[in-house]
């Protein structure tokens, strides 16, 4: 089901000297990659500037971009929808770039590795797109002071480190009002990955969501405790169909859910990226996150020189959190609430996270008219009212 990608690396060389310099430091590094000069259209905030008058390619050649993937580039979910991010620069671009990637980077260790090769290799910019990257980022960045750095999810910056996230919480939110007013049963389930502040997030919003088109919903989370593990996730979602779920969101990210609840006659959502071809009954809306405007920005900042280290946060305002493949059959009343829901939150006039809200105990966390602020955001670790289960430590 997931592409089979074989990994090349093509190397400019001046001397022979500096040739074999360099295969000795791949050979030591063990690192793979890939260098992909394939395109794809750009997404919608990168179409609309491609008339718009191209920076200056960087003295001495293209601007190098590294990035370093969690996951597999075929696995239909995060690092899916990261590598579509990449190909939209390279439509945006052209020449005036040449990107790297690095993918299925398990851990901390294995991150430093392969972040100090693309820094020694010559990349200007390199994005971490996993959290769990940033120690080693933070670390291989004081060694490396003229490369920037840009981690996803990331919440500490340093000189020549930026963090940026998109707030996939928005997709949640919307996601649980089809799914709360189409449950037949009033039980939802999750198949969550990792018990991290984002997550939490995606959780509460999808859960509050429900709420807010059907009181009486509740929601059941499983936590597999990793990004990708199809077997794990389809045993996640079948378990919570047997527990009575007859709706599920997934935060990992195979199709596998999805395709759990299609064999099962039940409904999903897709996530990450437009999950409908495998399940197209099952599926009522995909909500995907669409990097190109962020990685637009970032890289039209570094070639005007005018990057800095900063926090930035996107989502349907910039056409980041992107609702897409609406099922047919969802009902006209439904579908108009779900299109008001979804302008409001692109307006701004809506927040996913504002009171009144309360945790499973009962405990107010976010008063009547207040929005949670985002260090609560950044923090999140518990379940709110409505939601089943234990919280994870």
């Amino acid at each position: 089901m997931f592409d089979s990608m074989t990994r090349k690396a093509t190397w400019r060389v001046l001397t022979i000297a500096a040739t074999m310099a360099t295969m000795a430091m791949i050979a030591l590094s063990g690192c793979k990659q890939k260098m992909d000069t394939k395109s794809a259209a750009p997404g919608p905030v990168a179409a609309s500037i491609a008339g718009s008058p191209a920076p200056a390619a960087v003295v001495g050649g293209p601007l190098k971009i590294g990035f370093v993937y969690g996951g597999l580039i075929g696995d239909g979910g995060s690092t899916y929808a990261h590598d579509l991010g990449r190909k939209a620069l390279e439509a945006q671009f052209g020449d005036k770039i040449k990107t790297t990637f690095v993918e299925n980077v398990a851990d901390a260790a294995t991150a430093e590795r392969v972040l100090r090769d693309l820094a020694a290799q010559g990349n200007t910019l390199i994005f971490g797109t996993n959290a769990v990257f940033l120690e080693s980022m933070l670390k291989v960045a004081k060694d490396f002071p003229a490369v920037k750095f840009e981690d996803a999810g990331g919440t500490t910056m340093a000189d020549n480190v930026g963090v940026y996230d998109a707030r996939s919480y928005e997709g949640a939110y919307l996601s649980g009002l089809l799914a709360g007013a189409m449950s037949k049963s009033g039980k939802l389930g999750v198949v969550a990955s990792t018990a991290t502040a984002d997550i939490f997030r995606d959780v509460n919003a999808f859960a509050l969501g429900a709420q807010s088109s059907n009181a009486k919903a509740s929601t059941r989370v499983v936590w597999i405790n990793k990004g990708f593990d199809p077997a794990k996730e389809r045993e996640a979602a079948l378990g919570l169909i047997q527990q009575g779920a007859d709706v599920l969101l997934q935060t990992t990210d195979s199709p596998a859910p999805l395709q759990a609840a299609e064999e099962k006659g039940m409904r999903a959502i897709g996530w990450f990226s437009d999950m409908s071809k495998f399940g197209p009954k099952a599926q009522l809306v995909s909500a995907t996150i669409n990097w190109a405007p962020c990685y637009t920005r970032i890289v039209s900042d570094l070639l005007a020189g005018n990057w800095k280290s900063e926090d930035i946060s996107v989502g349907s305002k910039e056409e980041v959190i992107v609702m897409i493949s609406l099922n047919p059959d969802v009902p006209a009343t439904l579908k108009a609430a779900f299109d008001e829901k979804s302008a409001a939150i692109k307006a701004g006039s809506l927040q996913p996270f504002q009171g009144p809200i309360s945790d499973q105990a009962g405990k107010k966390v976010v008063a009547a008219g207040k929005v949670l602020e985002a260090k609560d955001l950044r923090s999140m670790n518990f379940y709110v009212k409505g939601i089943d289960g234990v919280v994870p430590k």
